[in-house]
């Protein structure tokens, strides 16, 4: 395939002027590897090429004090994905004033009032985790979260879909995060032992803790205890 690297560089610029502090471009095609277990993008739009994953960290101001300040934590959370989708907009009219088609996929399965995932299964349309691991951006860890070698599991995502071919970044060197091998501290902060020790998590122990226990407020101790997360601090 023949990718516009010359836009790709373009794009990955403008991101990252824009404040993105992370950013990968995944081919559609990875997306059809047999070991990813999440939902297909190419399901969404049959003319989409390329992902466009745009991340920015969380300020550990508002998990730190964790499980105090839920309030905060979670408007500090929804104030990045606000971020983040100006920021989105702007690659995708910059996309469409190339002559190409782009959308902005939602952040998680549930905000500002609307329910994105699939109630049942709570899976998004596809796992912007899994297109930060196969962009090169970092691993996973024992908590199914993205870990950056930079931020640990603080990382907010967006991602643009586009029918531009634009240049695919390479996949992490580790699936699993390395550090987290003899690691259990989320297993053990999770305070309703959703994660198992044995590589599994529950997401709907995760959700009903989050939208019925805590009224829609997010819970973020898996993170709060990550010693990635406190490690790399900037």
């Amino acid at each position: 395939m023949e990718y516009n690297t010359h836009l790709t560089d373009t794009i990955r610029s403008m991101a990252l002027e824009s404040g993105a502090e992370l950013i990968g471009f995944a081919d559609i095609q990875a997306f059809g590897d047999s070991k990813y277990q999440g939902n297909n993008p190419a399901e969404i739009s049959d003319t989409l090429n390329t992902v466009i994953l745009i991340g920015i960290p969380v300020p550990r101001g508002a998990f730190l004090p964790l499980p105090k300040g839920r309030a905060e934590y979670t408007n500090t959370l929804m104030a990045g994905t606000a971020t983040l989708r100006i920021m989105a907009y702007q690659v995708a009219r910059k996309l469409e004033q190339e002559g190409y088609l782009a959308s902005i996929a939602p952040s998680e399965g549930s905000e500002f009032g609307y329910w994105y995932a699939n109630k049942e299964t709570l899976m998004a349309d596809f796992s912007m985790k899994y297109t930060a691991y196969i962009t090169g951006l970092g691993s996973f860890g024992k908590n199914h979260l993205f870990i950056s070698d930079t931020y640990g599991s603080r990382v907010r995502f967006s991602a643009i879909l586009t029918d531009a071919k634009l240049k695919p970044d390479s996949r992490s060197e580790h699936f699993i995060h390395p550090s987290c091998k003899d690691c259990d501290a989320c297993i053990r902060a999770c305070p309703v032992q959703a994660i198992s020790p044995s590589g599994t998590i529950s997401r709907q122990l995760c959700a009903e803790y989050m939208f019925k226990t805590l009224g829609g407020l997010r819970c973020g101790m898996c993170i709060r205890a990550c010693p990635l997360s406190c490690t790399f601090m900037q």
